[in-house]
């Protein structure tokens, strides 16, 4: 399935397969230190589609997600449908047989309640709130393979995605899923295949990015008119690259009104919501509750130090009465970062570092040697305050505290970080190493959240020792 379709891609199959896989990886372990640059800026934010694009090469399988579903439907009135198998969706036999065969024993929590809405007669609009690793890439590709009809030689499903990457990710998941569906096929709307005007495509799916799809529908190699399934995939990650929100609804506006369209998010912001309430109409809901809520199952600490020395002698002091499976710790510069490796590999620890510079292939590959226990400690800055989970990390070590670029407390990037652990229904610890003129950050914190963040003595580790274990 599909091969011709890729083949005209200016891309090379099995070279991109390596290169998404099997990068090479730069690691602090056994005394070999590799070099951090410049340092990250205080302020500075992960990039959003390179983060996005990291989650889904570290994921292999569906995570756990403790958020609760929430469901506003837009006819209050019909019934609200779930599934707990695949089979309640009345699948053609090769597209279940292709679920199954990539592992997909039963649907993830939101697949039970976003699926019944994809796949409904007539159609039903959706704005999703999902993140990584929770089978929502799986669930649109498997509502656009179910829509086609394969005796159109035509697009009828279109996919927008902010990046080349992540497009060439999608469509690596319904290359897998539609295996079986030979007379289905997927083509690629991204840089490198460019097509000439006047020939219109024969693939019954399209994924691509805004920019080339846009191309694609004024040069009428896609009927716009003939697409009956929508899919605008990262959508916080579409409206932070600049023109892409523009291209997206030029794209939506020349779709027909009786077009399904379908919008997934990982977070909702305000501007998210404009954006989605523009290119969705009259959609179902899905979203999840906040994450505060994954606070309960995290105890939360500080400890007061005088200078980074100090820092490592609390972390040295944690090392020597905890048995701690593995750690996270998060550095607010990539400066800091690499002379806390150095010190913590002096100190005999298994260390991976992990910052800005590198490659998202290589963090990729740092972050799975990371997963398999290989390193046992993960020195990092803010490219990984979200999306790792690992269920053998039992404590996260704030180094530095998250502060903006005004120097105030940044509390949505503290929840970030300590939501690494407490994660799979395991009980977490959060460690925060606070300089003694920082102090009213720690306040800020704990008036955000509405939590009391207990002192530790550095000298005494009696009570959390108690705690831990």
């Amino acid at each position: 399935m599909f091969e011709d379709s890729w083949d005209s891609c200016a891309v090379d199959k099995q070279e991109t397969a390596s290169h998404l896989y099997d990068g090479a990886f730069t690691v602090l372990c056994a005394g070999n230190l590799v070099k951090s640059q410049e340092s990250e800026d205080a302020g500075t934010k992960p990039d959003l589609a390179q983060q996005s694009l990291l989650n889904k090469l570290i994921r292999r399988t569906l995570v756990e997600n403790r958020n609760q579903v929430v469901v506003l439907q837009a006819d209050p009135t019909s019934p609200l449908y779930s599934v707990k198998s695949f089979e309640e969706l009345r699948l053609k036999p090769d597209l279940l047989r292709g679920v199954y065969q990539m592992g997909f024993n039963r649907p993830s929590k939101i697949q039970e309640s976003a699926l019944p809405m994809m796949l409904a007669e007539p159609p039903q609009n959706l704005i999703a709130q999902s993140q990584s690793g929770t089978g929502k890439t799986a669930a649109f590709s498997l509502a656009m393979l179910s829509h086609v009809n394969p005796e159109n030689k035509w697009p009828q499903c279109l996919c927008v995605a902010p990046t080349y990457e992540l497009a060439l990710q999608i469509g690596q998941v319904i290359e897998q899923m539609g295996k079986f569906c030979p007379d289905v096929k997927l083509a690629y709307g991204i840089r490198g295949n460019g097509l000439q005007r006047g020939i219109s495509l024969q693939e019954q799916i399209v994924v691509g990015t805004p920019g080339t799809l846009l191309d694609w529908t004024r040069f009428k190699i896609i009927d716009p008119k003939k697409i009956t399934l929508f899919v605008l995939d990262e959508a916080d990650v579409m409206i932070a690259t600049q023109g892409h929100r523009d291209q997206s609804i030029r794209i939506q506006r020349q779709l027909l009104k009786t077009c399904q369209m379908l919008l997934f998010s990982a977070t909702f912001e305000d501007s998210v919501w404009r954006f989605a309430e523009v290119v969705v109409p009259d959609p179902n809901i899905i979203r999840l509750k906040r994450e505060e809520e994954t606070l309960n199952t995290i105890k939360q600490f500080y400890m007061v130090c005088r200078n980074k020395e100090e820092k490592f002698e609390a972390i040295s002091n944690l090392y020597g009465c905890l048995t701690i499976a593995q750690a996270m710790i998060f550095c607010q510069t990539r400066k800091i970062a690499a002379w806390l490796c150095t010190a913590l590999v002096n100190e005999g620890h298994q260390v991976a570092l992990l910052s800005g510079e590198l490659t998202v292939e290589q963090r990729a590959a740092i972050i799975n040697r990371f997963k398999s226990g290989l390193e046992k400690v993960l020195v990092t800055t803010n490219v990984c305050s979200r999306g790792i989970d690992v269920a053998q990390i039992s404590l996260v070590v704030n180094f530095d505290l998250p502060v903006d670029i005004d120097g105030n407390a940044d509390s949505e990037t503290y929840l970030h970080r300590i939501g690494r652990t407490g994660r799979f229904g395991k009980r977490g610890f959060a460690v925060n190493l606070v300089d003694s003129g920082l102090l009213t950050i720690i306040q800020e914190i704990e008036t955000h959240f509405g939590r009391k963040i207990t002192k530790l003595d550095s000298e005494n580790l009696g009570e959390f020792e108690e705690l831990y274990h």
